[in-house]
């Protein structure tokens, strides 16, 4: 047997790709701009005088922290948050998924064009006392799970309402774009779909990285719903060795949409100081 038959036998299904992203999203943090994350707290103070307000939004299961920036014109861009903290191990995931560095964060501040609001994710920003009351699973294996799409279909109706807007523009960083992407399939009120650096093609990625599948997911690879956007674009870093852009193109050629590689961007460095370049692409 393998040293890396043993491993996958010896570790829950996906754990050791799951801590091998989370240390290699550590890295890149690392490399990159201070961290302003780790703790709700943080994340607003840093995000007030930005002109954002905080509050919790209450979807589904879940009480996800929505950021909000009102801006001119009658578009609303939602940015969702990537996965989150490092593992600490390959059998011992973070005992707390916020994130160090909110990559979402920093685009969607980045973002002058419109109102914007900002998602984290599935037991992100909570309390001591509210994070023991959210199941593990939902920071490593059923991150993508049917009743967290559902979560985030109330929480898009919700800031519809809140922003008095009919239409609406996703960006997703990282598993942030596997969550966007899967509301896209599933709406038809989605103007543009934007991904960065996410791997749309579950399938594809853990085979990539010889591992198990990630169990309860859901892969918009396979969906047979289709992307109903009049623009789907998904970015991809050519230094990112956690979501390598052939992952990312096995999803454009099933689905659709436009993949753009960036010689210069990996799993995270540099894409919020990229992002106002990279959005006036976009228009």
């Amino acid at each position: 047997m393998s040293s890396l038959q043993r491993q996958q036998k010896a570790v829950p299904p996906g754990a050791a790709f799951l801590f091998a992203l989370a240390v290699a999203i550590l890295v890149a943090g690392c490399a990159g701009a201070g961290s302003f994350g780790g703790s709700r707290a943080s994340v607003v103070a840093w995000a007030l005088p930005q002109g954002f307000s905080a509050e919790t939004l209450h979807a589904g299961a879940f009480d996800l922290l929505a950021l909000q920036r009102s801006g001119v014109g009658q578009s609303l861009t939602i940015y969702i948050e990537g996965d989150g903290a490092a593992w600490h191990s390959p059998w011992s995931p973070p005992a707390d998924p916020t994130p160090q560095r909110p990559v979402a964060l920093a685009m969607a501040a980045a973002d002058v064009s419109g109102s914007v609001a900002y998602l984290g994710r599935p037991c992100q920003y909570l309390d001591a006392g509210a994070l023991q009351g959210c199941a593990v699973g939902y920071w490593t294996q059923r991150r993508f799970a049917p009743e967290v799409v559902a979560a985030y279909m109330a929480a898009l109706d919700s800031l519809k309402a809140r922003h008095g807007v009919a239409r609406l523009n996703l960006v997703g960083h990282s598993g942030g774009g596997v969550i966007a992407t899967l509301l896209a399939q599933r709406r038809n009120d989605i103007d543009t779909l934007v991904t960065v650096a996410s791997p749309l093609a579950l399938q594809a990625w853990v085979q990539h990285h010889l591992v198990s599948p990630l169990t309860g997911s859901l892969d918009p690879a396979t969906s047979v719903m289709p992307v109903l956007v009049a623009k789907a674009v998904h970015f991809a870093g050519e230094k990112d060795t956690v979501v390598p852009p052939a992952v990312i193109d096995v999803f454009v050629r099933t689905q659709g949409g436009r993949m753009v590689g960036l010689a210069d961007q990996d799993h995270e460095c540099c894409w919020a100081s990229a992002w106002p370049r990279l959005l006036e692409q976009l228009q």
